[in-house]
């Protein structure tokens, strides 16, 4: 029998834990369904190439967990096929842990938040590093003004899951904020301008 998706996060210890606090029977029909999605959705593709930012998990061989943030201009994780992503990874700090882990655990985890609307997105998969100049140009990535691009990440998707809203701090994007107020500002101009005709 073919485990279901959600096995990627559901051990028998989060099982036992379910079971203890009520919500087995709920996520059982899920698995009974095959567990969460392979392949990426509409909606899902929408949210990945509106976002801004990304929080990844690697973890070395023997389980050290590690995080670290990516980001870029939208849709910098750029979607490649119903399960495969790809990013531009920049030149940095030159700490190297992400790659590092990868060369040791191929495992990878994308954790994606879009505070405005207060939906996130998490994916489960497996990463390849690519370095060779020509295959990342190949990839066509969109990359941030002024970045120096040292690599791509290219992430096969094993699984993935929506998070409900609930507990996401609404926040905005400066950008968007300076946006709406420059817009507001404008109108305000602009019925000044139509009152001071009418004086």
């Amino acid at each position: 029998m073919t485990r279901p998706t959600s096995d990627l996060a559901f051990t028998p210890s989060v099982k036992a834990l379910q079971t203890r606090y009520g919500s087995r029977t709920a996520y059982a029909r899920m698995e009974a369904r095959g567990g969460f999605p392979q392949d990426l959705d509409g909606d899902a593709v929408a949210f990945i190439g509106a976002q801004r930012s990304v929080f990844l998990a690697t973890a070395t061989a023997d389980g050290q967990p590690y995080i670290q943030h990516r980001g870029g201009p939208p849709g910098f994780l750029q979607v490649l096929g119903p399960r495969t992503l790809a990013f531009a990874d920049y030149r940095g700090n030159k700490q190297f842990i992400s790659i590092g882990n990868l060369a040791d655990n191929p495992k990878i985890h994308l954790f994606l938040i879009d505070y405005a609307h207060r939906a996130r997105i998490k994916i489960w998969g497996t990463a390849r590093v690519v370095e060779n100049p020509a295959q990342v140009a190949a990839l066509e990535l969109p990359i941030a003004e002024g970045a120096v691009v040292e690599r791509a990440i290219v992430i096969e998707i094993e699984a993935w899951n929506e998070n409900c809203p609930q507990h996401i701090p609404q926040r905005f994007e400066a950008e968007d904020v300076a946006r709406v107020l420059a817009e507001k500002d404008a109108r305000i101009a602009e019925l000044e301008r139509q009152l001071a005709t009418r004086g």
